[in-house]
């Protein structure tokens, strides 16, 4: 006989889990103990939020499914950010909600939500547990739809006295893995669809890649000298000094990069759905319009079809389609190599960094990370403007290295960077974080230094929620509201935590800061003080603010 809690903890053990990110609660005290004893690591957080982006972060680092607890009501509803993280990031993931007894539903007592409707839009399945016995079954169904097609979050809510009860019930092993394959003949028809193309265009994506497929992917497009381009913060999907790497679509795309993708009249999508920011909002490509013929590669058939008419469609996951494509003879007549060297050279010209105003140059210390960390470093960020100079100017050369949420979630660097440190202690981990999503989640530092990870996290502080500001400019130019920020001293409270803590005013200070920074063995946070009138990669605030000056006359 075991309790819930404790079978529940077997299950995770039996799925090879490692490590859990939680914030306690009284709803799952009997997980707590199962915890005690088991040797999966119980990291506790200090916000919900934080506890699931730092799940989901372990989900895209390992392809297998990050776990969270937190506990009913509050709880789950601060941890659905990360939830939606991972929905929208294809991220395997699976959050366990505490919930109360099962005979005191529908009086709306303490803490009482549905979380099986709370959470149905935003999961991959969402579920309540009703019987001990059933728990192994449960948590099989879970590991499998997190991981299956296109991987995702599961949400499992847990009634306290399920969790309390005691059953004699039999451990369910895992199934041994599906072997991933790509039949012969779609690999024929993809090839055949590229070969009879004039400006064709790969687009890799999408989750389940590895380093095996990163390499395979290089392979294929060096042996056919195919432009290949990547999704929005999908970036380590193939080493970006290859002669075929073109640059990344998403927020903040090389303009010359999405006129490429216009233009072409064959679009290999390899794992990606095509979303919003690959296509600048479906106005690149548009699925109302007839545009290229697209190749559609993906591991749910569901997603195929779903915007994009695809030609041929190939439900298959991404690294091993890369893989069979590696192993494909290119035609003689290539006549897209020009347009491949091409677009390379306009890609490094959009890597020259454009001066921005200052004595601290974000574009300069980027451009100083990309020379300085290890191929194997791992960058995170969250969202902001200041991220897109690290998509610009960064240059990632292993899979597995990018860390950033496809979702725009802000707050997420700094708790996706706990999470590297956490599974790869030995490599460097860097967070760049903008000052307004850094106040998001930085009271995670002390779950940093309470467990031993000790991430490099780069403050980009300009006084204000930058990317709003922006479209605040360009529609409504000089009408300034909510995006002034009166920030904190953050070298000061990085200290304050037990972490190391510096400014820097000048980029001649910046290396040795760093190099600090990286030797303190702690959690550490180097604030740039940037000037006040850097705005965006490409243009001032004075500037984005005349441009919208300038667009309303015009009206």
């Amino acid at each position: 006989m075991r309790h819930g809690g404790q079978i529940l903890v077997d299950q995770l053990r039996l799925h090879g889990v490692e490590r859990v990110f939680s914030v306690p609660g009284e709803s799952f005290l009997a997980v707590l103990d199962g915890l005690v004893d088991s040797g999966i690591a119980n990291i506790v957080c200090r916000h919900e939020g934080g506890a699931a982006m730092m799940a989901e972060a372990t989900g895209k680092l390992t392809g297998r499914p990050g776990i969270a607890f937190v506990t009913r009501g509050p709880g789950a509803a601060n941890a659905a950010a990360g939830v939606h993280v991972a929905r929208q990031d294809s991220t395997p993931m699976i959050l366990f909600v505490g919930q109360i007894a099962r005979g005191h539903r529908d009086r709306e007592a303490f803490q009482e939500v549905d979380h099986r409707a709370f959470f149905t839009p935003l999961a991959k399945w969402a579920a309540e547990i009703d019987e001990v016995a059933r728990i192994p079954e449960y948590l099989a169904r879970a590991f499998r739809t997190a991981c299956s097609g296109r991987p995702g979050p599961v949400v499992l809510a847990l009634p306290e006295d399920v969790l309390s009860a005691a059953a004699a019930v039999a451990d369910l092993p895992p199934p041994p893995p599906a072997p991933a394959g790509v039949d012969a003949e779609a690999a024929a028809a993809i090839a055949a669809a590229l070969a009879g193309a004039e400006r064709p265009l790969v687009v890799a994506g999408g989750p389940a890649w590895s380093p095996a497929a990163a390499t395979a992917l290089a392979r294929f497009a060096a042996a056919w000298e195919l432009p290949v381009a990547v999704s929005f913060r999908r970036q380590d999907r193939i080493d970006n000094d290859h002669p075929c790497y073109v640059g990344d679509l998403g927020v903040g795309m090389n303009p010359r990069l999405g006129r490429r993708l216009a233009a072409a009249d064959v679009v290999l999508a390899l794992g990606t759905r095509l979303g919003d920011p690959v296509t600048g909002g479906y106005e690149l490509l548009d699925p109302a319009r007839p545009g290229p013929r697209i190749i559609h590669v993906h591991t749910d058939p569901d997603e195929i079809g779903r915007v994009w008419p695809a030609n041929p469609a190939v439900v298959a996951p991404a690294a091993a389609v890369a893989a069979a494509l590696a192993a494909t003879v290119p035609p003689n007549h290539r006549p897209w190599a020009g347009q491949t060297a091409a677009a390379r050279a306009e890609y490094e010209a959009w890597q020259r960094p454009l001066p921005t105003p200052g004595a601290v140059g974000l574009e300069r210390v980027v451009a100083w990370l990309a020379a300085s960390l290890p191929p194997d470093a791992i960058l995170t960020n969250g969202a902001g403007n200041y991220a897109a100079f690290l998509h610009r100017y960064y240059r990632w050369r292993r899979h597995g290295t990018q860390l950033a949420p496809t979702s725009g979630s802000m707050g997420y660097g700094f708790p996706a960077a706990i999470a590297a440190c956490l599974q790869h202690p030995g490599r460097r981990v860097v967070c760049l974080a903008g000052d307004g999503c850094f106040q998001m989640t930085l009271n995670e530092m002390s779950t940093a230094v309470q467990h031993g990870a000790a991430p490099v996290v780069i403050v980009a502080n300009n006084g204000r929620y930058g990317t709003i500001r922006m479209h605040q400019e360009r529609s409504y130019p000089g009408r300034v509201s909510g995006t002034d920020l009166a920030n904190p001293d953050f070298a000061a409270l990085a200290r304050a935590y037990g972490g190391h803590g510096e400014r820097v005013e000048s980029d001649a200070d910046f290396p040795a800061a760093f190099a600090r920074a990286a030797a303190a063995g702690v959690p550490s946070v180097i604030e740039l003080a940037l000037d006040p009138a850097m705005l965006a990669t490409g243009a001032t605030l004075a500037e984005v603010r005349a441009q919208g000056l300038a667009a309303r006359a015009g009206r």
